[in-house]
């Protein structure tokens, strides 16, 4: 059971984000329906059937993807910078909460941002394809495994960047590439067996392939193996989190 002080933490990082739906909400359902435009009815009518699906409803779930842990990484960063840079985050780290209980909060508020808005970017999605879902429970599971991972991670961007200008840095030299390299707008069937084997390092691919698996029912690796790759790193960032809380990493400065 949650403290009281985890608790009016969580809450007020929730109300952070829900209170500024201009900043938070609009920018991806925005940004959406240009990929959604561009990718799926001005070339996806000259792009061949992937797996035997079309092309916009190959990628929704990836786009789902990329902006749940976009989201979840660029709160939990700016929120733990933001904190520092003001110093306001002392008042937490004085407050009787365990560190645990302290990143718990963190990650669960910006984990909540990122599923509200992949949430969001299914609806814009149901606008252009119609989308079913084969297996509930486990996009469930994958949705809110991938949400804790990039929220953690984004707790260690907050606690690593020295100013505003790292924030930028980390979402376009980390995540983005990841992205990209992630098997969203393509298959890993398409490509040759050896960049089959180097993709596998990347997280990004056992995200889209699982929640890809989760709406299609089609996947290009085994989904429980990949959803149990996911838990294995999304432990061992949380604790990171938390020992870099413990030590005083970038809070102490």
């Amino acid at each position: 059971m949650w403290s009281v002080g985890s608790r009016a933490l969580f809450r007020r990082e929730v109300l952070r984000f829900v209170r500024r739906p201009k900043n938070t909400f609009m920018p991806p359902a925005i940004t959406n329906v240009l990929y959604f435009v561009v990718f799926g009815v001005v070339l996806g009518g000259r792009i061949d059937r992937i797996a035997g699906f079309e092309y916009i409803l190959f990628i929704l779930p990836g786009l789902i993807v990329l902006g749940t842990i976009s989201n979840a990484f660029e709160n939990a960063a700016f929120s733990i910078f933001h904190g520092r840079w003001n110093e306001y985050i002392h008042e937490t780290l004085t407050s009787p909460m365990a560190y645990t209980e302290m990143v718990a909060a963190y990650v669960a508020a910006s984990s909540v941002r990122g599923l509200i808005v992949g949430v969001i970017i299914a609806g814009v999605g149901r606008v252009f394809t119609p989308i079913t879902v084969e297996h509930a429970g486990f996009l469930v599971a994958t949705m809110v495994v991938i949400s804790v991972l990039f929220a953690g991670l984004g707790i260690v961007g907050g606690l690593w960047a020295r100013d505003f200008d790292d924030l930028t840095v980390m979402n376009q030299f980390l995540v983005r590439p990841l992205v990209f390299f992630g098997a969203v707008f393509y298959s890993l069937e398409v490509l040759p067996p050896l960049w089959q084997k180097v993709l596998l390092a990347n997280p990004m691919v056992y995200m889209v392939d699982t929640v890809r698996y989760s709406f299609l029912g089609y996947a290009d690796l085994v989904p429980a193996t990949s959803l149990a790759v996911l838990v294995g790193f999304t432990a061992v960032v949380l604790a990171v989190d938390v020992y870099l809380f413990k030590v005083g990493y970038g809070l102490t400065e």
